[in-house]
């Protein structure tokens, strides 16, 4: 499309987007992003998530709730940890480590129950 000397760049659309964009959200009876009830109702409920995450009462319990499980997993290791056979029997493994163990021992179990 050529511009002759009489059209101001004002009077392109895009100089204008933003009325552009209105008037075409008016014309076309479209809603704002994120007014549609569905999308309104979620962003609600995360908002209130978000809310309530924040608070300080929130936070300890999470923190709490976490270490009791931290805990919890390093008994159960422990435990485990207990029952496989090494050299030294007190030698300090990870926790990979111990998988690994775990795994290999559990396979020559069964392989000894086999034979």
């Amino acid at each position: 499309m050529m511009l002759s000397g009489d059209h101001q760049e004002s009077e392109l659309p895009w100089g204008h987007t933003d009325t552009l964009l209105d008037s075409l959200g008016a014309q076309y009876g479209s809603m704002p992003v994120g007014t549609q009830d569905g999308e309104a109702k979620a962003h609600s409920k995360e908002e209130k998530r978000r809310k309530r995450r924040a608070t300080a009462k929130y936070r300890s319990a999470h923190a709490t709730r976490e270490r009791v499980r931290v805990v919890a997993f390093n008994v159960a290791f422990a435990e485990l940890r207990k029952l496989l056979p090494t050299l030294p029997p007190d030698k300090k493994l990870s926790k990979i480590e111990i998988l690994r163990l775990a795994i290999c021992y559990i396979s020559y179990l069964d392989h000894v129950l086999d034979v």
